[in-house]
């Protein structure tokens, strides 16, 4: 997601047999070496960073951590992964050591969202979903080809890496295997119908030629810093290791998944309905909104959201001078061929070509800019079936990987033009790319805060961006007027239909009829959606909920500044302390209202 600062973490190595994180932690809190506070607050976040490095070497690679394990994957056993949860708590006893009034208010925030992230983690341990290791939106299906894909290829060390990966694959799957079972022992599974497209993703893993897999792609090609017989020597490893290993172990998953698992799953689709679910679900809500707002509260904002979207549409329909009612105004919009693209190829080009115009837009807006940059590219056609239009996946400096802003060309008749401007300025510029590239290249944060983040500040940004293309010179026809209505409108059905699936008894077709008779959609991208609510709880609330907060902070702001009020000053305000809970954007806001006054 994602110029690195260095720290003490940086200069060691993770993964060492000797490395004793408990007893560390311990130390840190008797500080025996009289560190004063704001030392000791650092070195509990060299630290912290330190173990999560070593616990997530994948996340290691995306960050570009220079002494992580980059030829591992994460130790998925279930005892591993128990002993790891119950290890979540230990930095809380030094956090309490530590007097937040002997601090500077900079790391006095640093520790109070340190000690967020913490409680919320020890609380999330008493619910073990770690059990539903798979589904059509996560799994190793999806993240080992991801993993090895997005991988430095700069020299034979790197290669090795990759190879080091592709071998452990077979050990990953074992465990995967291993948790899914133990989960449908537990009454701990994903819903039957969320898991349809899973062995799809599986088989496309797949080949009787390893070349054709997509897990071999970083071995087609290499740069010339790798010699010749290097390139034959790894890639005859990898077509052996593919072959005898991989292949016959994504085979045991497959027959896993259709024989045993799927069969088995549970058939309701609520979060409420998993042992311990209805607190799951609440600790959910409140970890993605962060807000103790209830199901039933976000459930009526929703109500009044899609309501009040649904009048400006009719507005915009209007302007447009279509004759005919709501619904077939969306039925001309969805089945006219002149709002579709033909060919994969020039549904990219035409995101490509509003990102370059978003591009030029940028400076009148914001004053600070990141250096990474980002390229628009397909979702990958082993998963296009069972994935959103459109999502992002930070990238890193340090590894000289640019952001990724995937467009999905799978049924291209379902991917209208209106609605392309809107999305690209949410998954690209001014949305997710800038925000997280400014948060990775604020060098005075801790890493935790540069490369972490809470999802409805995140979420929230994405959709407030959107809501800037009126100031960038998009959305000048009424049909892309309409797009941006369509996707708010999409936003606010999530509030209703996550808390009505998982708090309020809703069916799965409860959901997708209120989606389709609120938003004029019909048809395969419902159904996706619908099933994303459904894998994952509360994470669709983020999006309205951060969105009408940081609407509602801008018009605080220009009611209390008037004339004065600049909104580049204003999204400094918001980007340049990283990703925040609400309550603290809040107070981060209106301390620069009262300071600019």
């Amino acid at each position: 997601m994602v110029a690195q600062i260095a720290t003490t973490a940086n200069t060691k190595k993770t993964n060492r047999p000797d490395d004793d994180f408990r007893a560390r932690f311990a130390r840190l809190a008797e500080n025996p070496d009289q560190l004063p506070p704001d030392k000791r607050l650092h070195a509990l976040f060299d630290l912290a960073w330190e173990r999560t490095m070593a616990w997530n070497p994948e996340f290691a690679t995306h960050v570009g951590y220079e002494a992580g394990d980059h030829g591992a994957w994460s130790d998925m056993s279930l005892t591993t992964i128990e002993d790891r949860r119950a290890q979540y708590g230990d930095p809380l006893p030094v956090l309490d050591a530590i007097d937040p009034e002997s601090l500077s208010a900079s790391d006095g925030l640093n520790q109070e969202l340190f000690r967020k992230e913490t409680e919320d983690a020890v609380e999330g341990t008493r619910f073990p979903d770690h059990l539903m290791a798979m589904d059509q939106m996560n799994g190793l299906q999806l993240s080992a080809t991801r993993m090895l894909v997005m991988m430095p290829t700069r020299s034979r060390s790197d290669y090795e890496n990759i190879l080091s990966r592709l071998s452990g694959l077979p050990l990953l799957i074992d465990q995967t295997i291993a948790l899914l079972d133990v989960g449908l022992t537990e009454g701990w599974t994903q819903p039957q119908v969320t898991l349809r497209e899973v062995p799809d993703q599986i088989e496309g893993l797949i080949a009787a030629d390893a070349m054709s897999s997509p897990l071999f792609h970083p071995f087609k090609t290499f740069p010339e810093g790798v010699a010749e017989a290097d390139r034959e020597r790894l890639r005859a490893e990898a077509v052996d290791t593919y072959t005898s290993h991989v292949a016959p172990a994504l085979k045991r998953l497959l027959d896993y998944v259709v024989d045993t698992y799927a069969p088995r799953a549970r058939e309701s689709i609520a979060a409420s309905e998993l042992p311990d679910g209805e607190a799951w679900y609440d600790y959910c809500v409140r970890l993605r909104t962060t807000t103790d707002l209830s199901p039933r509260e976000i459930h009526d904002i929703g109500l009044r959201e899609v309501e009040r979207i649904r009048e400006a549409m009719k507005v915009v329909m209007a302007d447009s001078g279509f004759e005919g009612d709501f619904v077939a105004f969306a039925r001309f919009l969805r089945t006219d061929p002149g709002f579709f693209y033909d060919r994969p190829e020039d549904l990219l080009a035409g995101y490509r070509d509003i990102t370059d115009r978003a591009d030029a837009e940028l400076p009148p807006l914001f004053k600070t800019l990141p250096r990474l940059p980002y390229e628009v590219i397909p979702v990958p056609d082993y998963a296009d079936g069972s994935q959103p239009a459109a999502y992002y996946l930070p990238g890193s400096l340090e590894v000289g990987r640019p952001g990724y802003f995937y467009v999905n060309t799978f049924a291209l008749d379902e991917r209208p033009k209106w609605e392309m401007e809107a999305l690209a300025l949410h998954e690209a510029v001014p949305g997710h790319h800038l925000q997280i590239a400014i948060a990775q290249e604020l060098e005075a944060l801790p890493e935790f805060r540069r490369h972490g983040g809470f999802t409805a500040y995140i979420e929230g940004w994405g959709l407030y961006s959107e809501s800037l293309g009126e100031d960038m010179g998009f959305y000048r026809d009424p049909y892309s007027q309409f797009g941006r209505l369509s996707f708010e409108m999409w936003r606010a059905i999530r509030l209703v239909v996550d808390t009505g699936m998982h708090a309020l008894g809703w069916t799965r077709e409860q959901a997708i009829d209120f989606f389709e008779q609120s938003s004029g959609h019909t048809g395969h991208d419902v159904k996706v959606e619908v099933d994303r609510y459904v894998v994952w709880p509360g994470q669709a609330l983020a999006y309205k909920i951060g969105e009408l907060r940081i609407k509602e902070l801008r018009a605080q702001a220009e009611r209390a500044l008037g004339s004065s009020f600049d909104a580049r000053a204003f999204h400094d305000v918001v980007l340049c302390e990283g990703s925040l809970p609400l309550d603290v954007l809040d107070r981060r806001v209106h301390a620069w209202i009262e300071s600019q006054r």
